[in-house]
């Protein structure tokens, strides 16, 4: 009966989803009417607000009034309204009557994590994105949603990991968005809303599992692969202790769950799993391991970041999921969705137009004080540009640095690629490391032991786990304990600087920081290949202290490496 209302309730939903698909994809074939709208509607709504002020909004008239009037700038002009807001002044971003529920917060460049706002626009803004998203993804797979909707595992985290000043909460998106879905909706995803507040990771990973695996997903939905990867490495290793969980009808309590999620889990946890269990011991009895492959058969498809570093975690999934597909969720952060993929296997997705005003930067001119900008419908195919943002939550020409490259066009509406987090930024994994957080770091490494280093560069190194190397000459660390000293102040304070880091380190998802020792002239023949490459001269060069490219180590001669 339950699942006959579920299909019953869920058409409209899904209609409504369609039509909203529909008005979007519909949208693509005005794109440039549709931005230009929503700009100057966004201008007029907050010309009222301290940044509008400051910033001449009653004069705009046109984009090209905007992008006089307005900046390109990244967080740190953002922060001083930012700030205000924080501690109650909702006037210093927004106009009159605008609701701040929450600060999405990622990792900034300093040791303070960003604190994006989320209005009510911002959220319908961001509820919209992954609805047309998902009803495209879903129709796409016509078995996750023919006879109702499938299950859903969804990772989410905590959207009141804190509060500001004003008592306004501070944590993920992900986790609001998971406490405001329809009931109906709820019951198709897996994992219970309140294990969002699950701060241990592999614990959250554990609950996720154990409400999941008894029944027959459709997919599983994360934005990062190695989340994806490192929840069903830890469903294998913990397979005895899942087994009896589902048996017993228990969660083990060796893992790290407040008492008073517990509490609330309990309901669902007594409900035993016998059959389940004995099918999940024949599995393991056949093959000698737990692997999604084998207990859920009928998965439709995988959803996850596809572009940049993130390719390379894929070549892992055959392993656990055999030859299943993988769509995209989208080029989308806390400040918001950029894209919107309508295909499998594909990290290239349509512009997101209808929720975000952009701009572009040629790749050329991204090093550049005040560069040129183009608008969406102006980009070129087969061109690298950086994205710049104007977002309901109060972002304007926002630099957000990623690297993207415009792979064709649907309607009018580009369609872009991710391809890395900007020359300054890496990210193996999520930890958005930043060239300006590994100088601070190696500088205050070097004060704390008591050295100098004439150079060193920071190179991510693909692996299992991957990792960070820093590169230095042997003569700046002539002793291997001196150099293990060295390592280990280096990982504490780029722990210290990113909390994302700190994150992805506990989980397992990153190694530590290595130093790798080159023979004495490595930066000198560095330098060589750099100027060979980009034609400079040696007054232009500038010695680089951050590369993103997993390839780069490969061009050095390595005497030997030390770990923490």
């Amino acid at each position: 009966m339950l699942n006959f209302i579920k299909r019953l309730a869920g058409r409209p939903i899904a209609n409504r989803a369609r039509r909203l698909a529909a008005e979007f994809l519909d949208q693509t074939n005005r794109a440039g009417d549709v931005q230009r709208d929503l700009l100057l509607s966004r201008i007029a709504r907050n010309a009222d607000s301290q940044f509008g002020r400051d910033h001449h909004f009653h004069e705009i008239r046109t984009p090209a009034d905007f992008r006089k009037r307005v900046p390109i700038g990244d967080y740190n002009r953002h922060e001083p309204y930012i700030d205000r807001v924080r501690r109650g002044d909702v006037s210093a971003l927004f106009g009159a009557g605008t609701d701040v529920l929450m600060f999405a917060m990622t990792s900034g460049t300093t040791n303070r994590p960003k604190t994006i706002p989320v209005t009510r626009e911002a959220l319908k803004d961001y509820r919209e994105g992954w609805t047309i998203w998902g009803i495209l993804a879903f129709d796409g797979h016509p078995n996750m949603i023919d006879h109702g909707l499938r299950p859903i595992l969804q990772i989410a985290s905590d959207w009141r990991e804190s509060q500001t000043a004003a008592g306004i909460p501070c944590g993920a998106i992900t986790g609001l968005t998971a406490s405001m879905q329809n009931p109906l909706v709820r019951t198709t995803y897996c994992m219970p809303a309140c294990a969002s507040r699950i701060k241990d990771v592999e614990s959250k990973y554990y609950v996720a599992l154990r409400f999941s695996i008894a029944r027959d997903l459709g997919t599983v939905i994360a934005a990062n692969p190695s989340t994806i990867l490192g929840m069903f490495r830890l469903g294998d290793r913990e397979r005895e202790t899942l087994i009896r969980d589902l048996h017993d009808g228990t969660i083990d309590a060796k893992w790290s769950i407040p008492d008073d999620i517990r509490k609330q889990l309990r309901f669902r946890t007594r409900i035993r799993r016998k059959a389940t269990a004995k099918r999940l011991e024949a599995i393991v009895e056949e093959t000698g391991r737990l692997l999604p492959r084998d207990y859920w058969p009928n998965l439709e498809f995988l959803s996850n970041w596809m572009g940049g570093t993130m390719r390379a975690y894929l070549r892992g999934y055959p392993e656990f999921f055999g030859d299943k597909p993988v769509r995209d969720v989208g080029l989308i952060a806390s400040e918001g969705r950029m894209t919107i993929p309508i295909e499998d296997g594909t990290a290239a997705g349509v512009l997101d137009i209808r929720h975000h005003y952009f701009e572009f930067i040629p790749e050329e001119q991204g090093d550049l004080a005040e560069p040129d900008t183009v608008e969406a419908v102006d980009l070129i195919e087969g061109r690298n540009y950086f994205i710049i943002l104007t977002t309901a939550g109060g972002l304007y020409r926002y630099n957000i640095f990623d690297l993207v490259r415009c792979v064709g066009f649907h309607g009018k509406a580009p369609v872009v690629e991710f391809l890395n987090k900007g020359a300054h930024f890496s990210s193996l994994t999520g930890e958005k490391l930043s060239e300006h957080q590994v100088v601070a770091a190696v500088e205050a490494a070097q004060r704390a032991v008591g050295i100098r280093l004439r150079s060193y560069l920071l190179l991510p190194i693909w692996g299992e786990p991957p990792s960070y190397g820093l590169l230095v000459e042997t003569s700046d660390l002539p002793e291997t304990q001196g150099a293990d000293r060295f390592t280990a102040a280096v990982e504490e304070q780029l722990r210290a600087l990113n909390v994302e880091y700190a994150c992805k380190r506990d989980t397992l998802r990153l190694g530590p920081v290595r130093t790798i020792r080159l023979p004495n002239g490595a930066w000198g023949e560095f330098q060589k290949r750099r100027l060979a490459r980009s034609g400079g001269t040696v007054e232009q060069y500038k010695q680089p202290h951050l590369i993103p490219d997993t390839n780069e180590i490969n061009s050095f001669s390595v005497l030997d490496s030390v770990a923490p």
